[in-house]
């Protein structure tokens, strides 16, 4: 879910777009670019999600402290003018002066603090408060300070938080402390500090994205206002960009489409950026099949031995994505490969077996796995009825697969309702605690019912540790602890890829690896 929840797209597009420049409306801006999605929003208040589709409109119109500029993961000063550790455990922004929303409030500290702080006591299950789990306090100083109290001393990871779906700065005076705004009530408020402001919306439709021409922040001036249209699948997506009806494709093209479009050069271009992106199954602690931890700890082994990657990835997905084999995908900064160490990279059907029956496991083991058609791309079928051929293949499951749109689906696999699920990710920020925090730590986005107090000393211990080989080898122990308990079984994962009209520019800049995607860049 990304995202980071993450939380992501399928075959895909993607990624960060766009972002850079000055300060204030130009009078050559361009007359406007459409980019299409297939994505969608569950909420532009920042307390109600925590997921790709959302992340897009919110990383337009809201202003964080800190941001990452296009095409760069350095952490600059957004709203703030300087952010800094005061002392080990306390970390303290101060603002820039004459910052506002663009219903003219003023933004001052009171409104950064209170936008942490409502995220935590709101709790959303589809928010992003597990990310500040390292935020003990938050408090304005004065109008200009803000000053966050950690859990922690010298925490490595905090200040990138702040860039993540915990970072968006809201109106106290428009947003409520203790309920969400609906989509329409956050247009309507215009409590927006980014970018961009909201003209007309229709959730899932159409979002209309105007420059604001107050916005003084990290990506500078806007190059054009942007309309953001959805698409509820991805042939009409792929067909708009290929016959210049949308200027940038973005999420979800199926890897046909991608391989498609890259024959048509004159047409349009692809574009790809840093990978990152993770896909793969959770199991439900509580409601997944076994009578008891050691079985349900057998059958979770078992479909890791069973599941085979490198066939997902070259019939499903054409190589568009890789085999995955930890909880942090290749390409981060201290990735291993546990499960592969653990499992093999080849499915294994008679150490499946040995684990069910040693836990007294009866099989076939009925499994119910759901999935979502409309949020991981169209290939996301394809890719379930792999993942099923291969978990039945000897006998050792019957795999009842179940799909739910994802507006649904984002409601009930919080709620105990799916025993195994699909979801994807997207990091929040460039570094591997954000593919563990957000997943293992107490009050996690997976809602799975997992937690362990070693696994938490590990995260702890990591995210606190300056030198770089002992926190490499902490994340190890923390990868393969995930391969032990299997709370999650990594499958893929993908590059970022964007497909435009020969005439748009800006877009290779903003496929970095800061995940961010930003309209503010796009021109033509």
């Amino acid at each position: 879910m990304r995202r980071r929840a993450t939380v992501l797209a399928a075959a895909t597009l993607a990624g960060s777009v766009l972002a850079a420049c000055g300060s204030g409306r130009s009078d050559d801006s361009d007359a406007g670019l459409i980019v299409g999605t297939t994505d969608k929003v569950v909420s532009i208040d920042p307390a109600g999600s925590y997921d790709n589709g959302s992340m897009a409109v919110q990383t337009q119109v809201y202003q964080y402290l800190l941001n990452f500029p296009a095409g760069s993961t350095e952490l600059t000063p957004d709203a703030a003018e300087k952010c800094d550790f005061e002392k080990p455990t306390v970390y303290v922004c101060t603002l820039k002066s004459g910052l506002k929303f663009a219903n003219g409030n003023e933004l001052t500290a009171s409104d950064v603090a209170f936008s942490f702080q409502r995220i935590v006591d709101i709790n959303d299950p589809n928010g992003p408060a597990s990310l500040l789990g390292a935020m003990k306090k938050v408090e304005a100083r004065d109008d200009s300070t803000v000053a966050f109290t950690l859990a922690a001393p010298n925490d490595q990871t905090f200040a990138q938080v702040l860039v993540t779906s915990a970072g968006p700065i809201v109106d106290e005076e428009t947003y409520p402390a203790d309920k969400l705004l609906s989509d329409e009530e956050a247009v309507e408020a215009n409590g927006f500090a980014g970018p961009y402001t909201i003209g007309e919306y229709k959730k899932n439709e159409l979002a209309e994205f105007t420059i604001n021409p107050d916005y003084d922040g990290t990506y500078g001036e806007p190059k054009s206002d942007v309309t953001m249209r959805y698409y509820a699948d991805s042939n009409n997506l792929k067909l708009d960009v290929e016959k210049g009806d949308i200027d940038v494709a973005y999420r979800s093209l199926t890897p046909t489409d991608i391989e498609s479009l890259e024959k048509k050069k004159d047409d349009v271009t692809v574009h790809t950026g840093p990978g990152g992106e993770l896909r793969y199954i959770v199991f439900n602690l509580k409601t997944m099949p076994g009578d008891g931890a050691e079985q349900k700890l057998a059958v979770r082994k078992a479909a890791a031995s069973l599941v085979n990657r490198d066939e997902i990835s070259s019939e499903v997905y054409k190589g568009t994505f890789t085999p995955a084999y930890s909880a942090v995908p290749e390409g981060q900064t201290g990735a291993t490969e546990a499960f592969k160490d653990a499992y093999g990279d080849k499915p294994d059907p008679a150490a499946a077996k040995k684990y069910l029956e040693d836990a007294g496991v009866k099989t076939p083991v009925t499994l119910n796995l759901q999935w979502s058609p409309d949020h991981y791309g169209s290939s996301s079928d394809q890719e379930y009825q792999a993942v099923k051929r291969q978990l039945e293949a000897d006998g050792l499951f019957k795999v009842n697969l179940q799909s739910t749109e994802w507006n649904t689906y984002s409601e009930e696999r919080v709620a105990d309702a799916y025993p195994a699920f699909q979801l994807g990710w997207f990091p929040d920020f460039p570094d591997a605690d954000n593919y563990l925090t957000p997943f293992f730590a107490p009050n996690n986005f997976l809602q799975s019912h997992y937690e362990d107090d070693a696994m938490t000393k590990l995260l702890d211990a990591q995210r606190v540790d300056s030198d770089q080989a002992s926190r490499e080898a902490t994340l190890a122990k923390a990868q393969d602890m995930v391969a032990a308990q299997i709370p999650i079984l990594p499958l893929l994962t993908g590059a970022q890829v964007a497909v435009s009209g020969t005439d748009v520019k800006g877009v290779d800049d903003t496929l970095d690896a800061s995940f961010k995607f930003r309209f503010s860049s796009l021109s033509k």
